[in-house]
């Protein structure tokens, strides 16, 4: 999935997308929440795999 395909899906532009993976902006949790379903992952496991 590329960055268009996400910010797509998350109506953003793919500006916004690369400022989050570069580290430039972070998300806070609603937005980690839209992330992860338009990606596709679980986030509580992405957040336990973290600790």
């Amino acid at each position: 999935m590329t960055q268009q395909d996400v910010a797509a899906k998350l109506g953003k532009p793919q500006s916004y997308v690369s400022k989050y993976e570069t580290g430039e902006r972070r998300l806070d949790v609603i937005e980690f929440l839209e992330v992860a379903k338009v990606v596709g992952f679980s986030p509580d496991q992405f957040l336990k795999a973290c600790e």
